[in-house]
């Protein structure tokens, strides 16, 4: 397929927001049974929200770039009943909404316990949090959908594609909450960074996995059944029509096969190794700058893992539409 740059910043930005947020409110539910210290709100659980916030506004504004007609946007959501698409076009402002308001409460101060349950009181920001928690992971899997639904994309239609996405999501979330806890909550370094690792060791592992699965996998359609000719030699020599088309443009990448290669051992280094090595020097010296670096690394590896999330998967048209001439 080729990898649309909007969507590829798209399902990235929003991912990033979406583990940061799961690591803010995770934070907030070990303080109330007392295993992290409680942090300022409008400090961390705020500032933090709204970084939240900027992350998954520039995500929404990247996908704009994708729409022939922006101003249309509303009618992706009219097909919620049987489109991935449309329930992640619902799914996203939702989750937004209940950010935002997880971050005022805290902000202005609305702390003090509303709802009891047993001896654990319940305020309205920790209430709001796990609304948004359900939302987030409504939000991962909508989005993991819309291409693990495809059949005959063989390299997406898969469950790991889906656990791939909220893995990869979180843990260059918990990430950035690391860089971010070190301004804001000092107290809070060595958990978040403890999680991004072990987060960031659970996605390799199940983004190998698809890489194994996906190197496996033998193609359902031949040139034979594409153009319904039993012979047993067919050899293209042209698609019918001079000069490109809708079908060669979208569906195919356009790259040479070392590009696409090299893209994936960038990735691989890039996500994985490289953030923990920065994380792990970062978190034993203390030093700020290598846990901004993990992020902005991880960060650029992600950018290489979605292309070639998208550039990996071969549409079956492309076994007849292989040459302009």
């Amino acid at each position: 397929m080729h990898p649309a740059f909007s969507v590829i910043f798209l399902t990235t930005l929003i991912g990033i927001g979406q583990g940061l947020f799961l690591a803010l409110y995770t934070g907030e539910v070990y303080a109330l049974f007392k295993v992290l210290p409680p942090q300022d709100g409008q400090q961390f659980y705020g500032m933090g929200s709204l970084l939240v916030m900027v992350f998954l506004g520039l995500g929404l504004f990247a996908s704009f770039f994708h729409l022939g007609h922006p101003e249309r946007a509303w009618r992706a959501a009219t097909r919620w009943r049987t489109s991935w698409l449309s329930r992640e076009v619902i799914a996203l402002p939702a989750f937004m909404g209940v950010a935002f308001l997880y971050g005022v409460t805290h902000w202005l101060g609305m702390e003090t316990p509303v709802v009891y349950i047993g001896s654990v009181g319940l305020s309205i920001s920790l209430i709001l949090g796990a609304i948004a928690t359900l939302l987030c992971f409504t939000l991962f899997v909508c989005t993991g959908m819309i291409y693990a639904c495809i059949k005959f994309l063989q390299e997406w239609h898969s469950p790991l594609t889906v656990l791939n996405f909220i893995l990869l999501g979180s843990a260059s979330g918990f990430t950035l909450a690391t860089a971010f806890a070190y301004f804001a909550a000092p107290d809070l370094v060595d958990f978040y960074g403890a999680w991004a690792i072990i987060i960031t060791g659970g996605a390799l592992l199940t983004r190998g996995a698809s890489l194994i699965r996906n190197a496996r996998l033998k193609p359902k359609s031949t040139i034979q059944t594409a153009i319904g000719v039993r012979h047993t030699k067919v050899v293209q020599k042209a698609q019918g029509f001079m000069g490109s088309s809708f079908n060669t443009r979208e569906f195919f990448h356009h790259m040479p096969a070392a590009v696409v290669r090299s893209v994936k051992w960038v990735f691989l280094v890039l996500v994985f190794p490289v953030p923990v090595v920065f994380l792990g020097s970062g978190l034993m010296s203390s030093s700020a700058a290598l846990m901004v670096l993990a992020v902005l690394v991880q960060y650029a590896g992600l950018l290489a893992e979605r292309w070639f999330f998208f550039a990996q998967a071969n549409h079956p048209q492309n076994l007849y539409y292989q040459s302009i001439a």
